[in-house]
């Protein structure tokens, strides 16, 4: 899930970059575009995968 949400980001950014959007700090497309690799990188590290603790076992 967050590995798409990154995608999104990373294209939200690269529109805001080649149409040359003028966009106030917070938006700009380098933001975005590290938020983006803030969710990549959660989405690597497993965050948000939904692991089970302490699951039931097949016998």
């Amino acid at each position: 899930m967050l590995g798409i949400v990154a995608a999104v980001l990373f294209f939200i950014a690269f529109l805001i970059n080649a149409a040359d959007i003028s966009t106030n700090d917070v938006f700009a497309s380098g933001n975005v575009m590290l938020l983006g690799l803030m969710l990549l990188a959660l989405h690597v590290a497993g965050v948000g995968a939904g692991t089970r603790i302490g699951g039931s076992r097949r016998r």
